[in-house]
């Protein structure tokens, strides 16, 4: 067994493979966790992802126990990469991105991965990671808001967001998450005139809140970035 770690900003998760076969996966574990979880498991190989600096006693920790693989921009991949500063791409975008290829090899693949930011990220039928765009996410729309204005409250983003708000309350849901709807949706109508044959996968924390909305056919693959790290894995463990 191999275990695949994605570190976000605040917990992490954690997929347990077999070859290909994702067996389980474990969603919000601390830092604290995961050397533990790892010594009891006991896996052959195990690849760290994360977002965030400063995780170096997680690896030194987790290194005592078996083999690991840190994912970074010069570990090769099994796609090619075309972004101009792959020393800023962030690593979980490159996963959802080799995970794309993996899952639909013959086809372009837009990505969206909704969640504290929403990154859309292309990878074409060639194998070849052509970039994307980023955005705030919709807490941080809502966040920014309270924080930059004298009187909008902080909203939660659990709530209905009818069109026409009768509230102050009811207008920032309406504005942020309508406003994000339309602008995925406006997102994918312009990818769609530079290719024809797109796939649109949806990943990421809020994707399920979004999918029933979205005008499009989509596919909604929640442990797309695992699948990715898995597959970066492999390749690394067959190179």
């Amino acid at each position: 067994m191999n275990i695949c770690i994605d570190i976000g900003n605040t917990n992490a998760k954690m997929g347990f493979f077999s070859d290909e076969e994702l067996l389980e996966e474990k969603k919000n574990i601390s830092d604290r966790a995961i050397p533990k979880i790892i010594a009891e498991q006991n896996p052959r190989h195990v690849l760290i992802s994360s977002v965030r600096k400063g995780i170096g006693n997680i690896i030194q920790q987790v290194s005592r126990h078996t083999d690991i693989l840190v994912l970074d921009h010069e570990t090769p991949l099994p796609i090619m990469n075309a972004y101009k500063s792959p020393k800023t791409l962030g690593v979980d975008r490159l996963a959802t991105a080799v995970g794309a290829f993996y899952l639909y090899n013959n086809k372009n693949s837009l990505i969206i991965d909704i969640g504290t930011c929403i990154t859309y990220d292309l990878i074409d039928k060639t194998g070849t990671y052509q970039g994307g765009g980023i955005s705030p996410g919709v807490n941080m729309k809502l966040k920014a808001m309270h924080k930059f204005t004298s009187g909008l409250p902080i909203v939660a983003a659990n709530q209905p967001a009818d069109l026409i708000g009768k509230t102050t309350k009811e207008c920032m849901l309406s504005g942020v998450v309508n406003g994000t709807l339309a602008e995925i949706e406006g997102i994918i109508v312009s990818y769609r005139q530079f290719f024809e044959d797109l796939n649109i996968i949806l990943c990421g924390g809020d994707a399920i809140f979004f999918e029933s909305k979205i005008k499009d056919h989509i596919f909604a693959i929640q442990n797309l970035v695992l699948i990715g790290l898995n597959q970066i894995l492999s390749f690394n463990l067959n190179d």
